[in-house]
């Protein structure tokens, strides 16, 4: 009835007022009279004037700024993909795109197609939008250097990176010597073009060499925390100078540059005395992600946007000042990687693409069409080579480095990127550059940055050492080896202790692993060894009190479940014992008839039908990492679900089928090394009719008596559960308690679920 009263009225009132529009317009028709509108033909040809609508649409600033990034985003991430599959960092495929899409290629072979999709009056918008993004990418650098880490990190660092610079500085200033008068534009002074040439030869890519060190696992070594800290160092230097030049060259004369140095230094001075110490206590009033509201993140963006404008007014570029808003925000790690997440993914992934484009578009290869030319690029990457790379290594092998990290401190130190096309456009925009010169120089950036990664394997190469990430004593067959992989320092201890309650009295017949291991993206590589310490102390010192020998392995990585895969097979252990990411139940209507509750890490990846391998993991409640890990590990697999364990004393093992068995060892190691109360619950009457598990728990009471006992009531009460420590069930019962939705379920204590 109500339906069809709902229907009745919808026809009344739209019908009703359709025709009262209707007649409005119709009325109003007759308005026009005497104003100077021109009636329509009626035989104009309708499909004409759509197609002439749809050109002129097309034609739209707007629509031509929207299929710009549209195509230049699908093929920027097109060929970062490309050059990733080959080992080479995202952003050279995203620098050649920018090539590509640009008059070297497709302005060359399909002009009619560039110049649709690149107007020259087009580039105007497509300039400032990249300008944006620079600037948002600029700020975010910033955030991710450190300003304690000169004073912090090793004197050597510093003195390799200043010599890193000062070295292909002046080799640059003495190439443009000799090349100014065939390259330099008309009515360019010889010290505006020799400075810029200089530190384009001078710069290093933080990002990128970031990312490098740790793709290659080298954050935590002496090689890789001096490269950084240079690369760092280098940042900020080469940055002030870039200032310093940029306002010799605006200024015009050198007395004039020197009122811009001044006002320079004067606002550094406000930015790091006055504006720093208030976003700190912004800064720690809400360095949390609810806090973090829109009104504190409009404060910081202010910031950055007032920062950038001042350094563009004094004349030292707004990328310097969105640089420095960077470095002065909060040094608080979460809040930083919480603003960066904010600003990151719309700077990267959307805006940045176009500056690369930009400057593609700028690049014109084509005109490089002389021998002579060729020969003047090849001498400016050898003269950049040169300067970089062999003035790093030397530098480093002065300091007391040995040769292969002084060879890899140059190789890595050679790294250009982005950075490098950041100076060259600014160059380009004063004016300062010519087209041909320009050319070159995005040439070198795009090889000097290639050649980094192949450049490390090579130099790994001639200097082999034999690195082995597992412990030699693992390979010992004879030993009982359990691996546990824990996300935080409270899930460690409490993985240690079930490992410690299997193995304790075993000795040295034993071998429990403790490793944790952490998100590239998610750690500041300056502060790779505080977390390590962070995470690893608090297990270590449980170790101690529990007295169980343990080794600690911590390890930055792209990818935490085939880590953790790769470590567990490759070591032969035993039995991987692991901390469920996230709660099984909560979500999910089974979580609110329970009111199970644990932690939730990420509850964007609960996914809650997965198939697995031959349908094993079919409507399986785990989440991904976890049904990852147990689809691939070649050994038994132990998934831990906490409910504030402190010790194994009482523990509740409930078997369904034959197949759970194997459970009756795990009781048997328990009673043997920690003296455990064993409870086997005969829920399905296999223990009684299996004569194995029968003669196991002979064998266990004979040499342990009274220590395991077998109840056959599956009705469970309340309070016997709530006397238990932990149960320990296999996954196969697990996955069938939970398809039934036992009621008992709701009174467990912590939870092993073990895989054979």
């Amino acid at each position: 009835m109500n339906n069809i009263k709902n229907s009745l009225f919808y026809i009344t009132v739209i019908g009703g007022f359709t025709t009262l529009i209707y007649w409005v317009i119709s009325k109003g028709a007759s308005l026009e009279v005497g104003r100077g509108i021109v009636q329509k033909k009626i035989e104009s040809n309708h499909w004409n004037d759509f197609l002439h609508s749809m050109v002129e649409n097309l034609q739209h600033p707007l629509a031509i700024l929207l299929a710009q990034i549209v195509t230049i985003i699908l093929v920027a991430r097109l060929f970062g993909w490309v050059f990733r599959k080959i080992g080479q960092p995202s952003v050279i495929g995203e620098m050649i795109a920018g090539i590509v899409l640009g008059p070297s290629l497709v302005g060359m072979y399909f002009p009619e197609f560039s110049a649709a999709l690149f107007p020259k009056e087009s580039l105007g918008n497509l300039q400032f939008l990249s300008q944006i993004g620079l600037i948002l990418f600029m700020f975010v650098i910033g955030m991710e250097l450190d300003l304690k880490v000169l004073k912090n990190k090793a004197h050597d660092a510093v003195v390799i990176s200043h010599a890193s610079i000062v070295i292909p500085f002046a080799l640059g200033l003495s190439l443009a010597y000799f090349i100014y008068h065939t390259f330099a534009p008309v009515g360019v002074e010889f010290a505006s073009f020799g400075l810029f040439m200089g530190i384009a030869m001078s710069i290093t890519a933080f990002p990128v060499l970031a990312r490098i060190v740790q793709e290659r696992g080298m954050q935590k070594t002496k090689l890789g925390t001096i490269a950084i800290t240079c690369a760092a160092a280098d940042d900020i230097t080469a940055w002030c100078i870039l200032a310093v030049v940029i306002a010799i060259v605006k200024a015009g004369s050198f007395t004039s540059a020197l009122y811009v140095i001044g006002l320079a230094i004067l606002y550094v001075i406000v930015m790091l005395k006055i504006v720093r110490p208030f976003l700190k206590r912004v800064g720690d009033l809400n360095s949390t992600r609810e806090s973090l509201n829109k009104p504190v993140v409009a404060i910081f963006f202010l910031t950055l946007l007032f920062s950038a404008y001042a350094a563009e007014l004094i004349g030292i570029h707004a990328l310097f000042g969105a640089f420095l808003a960077g470095a002065i925000m909060p040094e608080n790690n979460k809040f930083r990687n919480i603003f960066i997440e904010k600003v990151e993914d719309v700077s990267i992934i959307v805006l940045l693409p176009l500056f690369f484009v930009f400057t593609g578009l700028r690049t014109q290869i084509g005109l490089l069409n002389d021998p002579y030319l060729w020969k003047v690029t090849a001498v400016i990457i050898a003269v950049a080579v040169a300067g970089k790379f062999l003035g790093s290594a030397f530098a480093a092998k002065f300091v007391g480095q040995s040769w292969k990290d002084s060879l890899a401190i140059g190789a890595l130190m050679n790294t250009r990127g982005l950075m490098e096309l950041v100076v060259l456009n600014i160059g380009y925009d004063l004016g300062v550059l010519s087209t041909e010169i320009f050319t070159m120089m995005v040439i070198m950036a795009l090889l000097t940055t290639f050649m980094t990664g192949p450049a490390l394997d090579f130099i790994g190469f001639i200097f082999k050492d034999k690195i082995t990430a597992i412990p030699q004593e693992i390979g010992n067959k004879s030993k009982y080896k359990i691996l546990l992989s824990f996300a935080t320092p409270e899930r460690g201890k409490k993985l240690l202790r079930i490992a410690n309650s299997l193995v304790k009295k075993q000795g040295d017949n034993s071998i429990v692993t403790a490793m944790h291991l952490s998100l590239s993206t998610e750690i500041h590589s300056f502060d790779v060894k505080d977390h390590e310490r962070k995470m690893l102390v608090p297990v270590i010192q449980e170790s101690e009190r529990l007295e169980q020998n343990m080794i600690s392995v911590f390890k930055v990585t792209n990818d935490i479940d085939t880590d953790i895969i790769d470590t567990a097979n490759q070591g032969e252990y035993d039995l991987l014992l692991v901390g469920l990411g996230q709660s099984i139940f909560d979500g999910t209507l089974l979580g609110k008839i329970l009111g199970f509750t644990t932690r939730i890490v990420n509850p964007d990846r609960l996914i809650d039908k997965f198939t697995g391998k031959e349908g094993l993991f079919e409507n399986s409640p785990f989440d991904e990492r976890t049904r990852h890990i147990i689809a691939k590990s070649k050994m038994p697999v132990g998934i831990f679900i906490d409910k504030d364990l402190e010790e194994v004393n009482q523990v509740f093992m409930p078997i369904f089928s034959k197949e759970d068995s194997f459970l009756i060892e795990y009781a048997k190691k328990l009673i043997n090394n920690n003296g455990s109360q064993i409870t086997v619950l005969d829920a399905s009457g296999e223990v009684k009719n299996t004569r194995d598990i029968q003669e196991t728990i002979r064998s266990i009471e004979q040499i342990a008596p009274n220590h395991i006992m077998i109840m056959h009531d599956r009705t469970i009460k309340k309070e016997f559960l709530e006397n238990q420590n932990l149960m320990i069930i296999s996954l196969d019962s697990w996955k069938k308690l939970i398809e039934s939705q036992s009621t008992w379920l709701n009174n467990t204590p912590s939870v092993l679920i073990l895989k054979p």
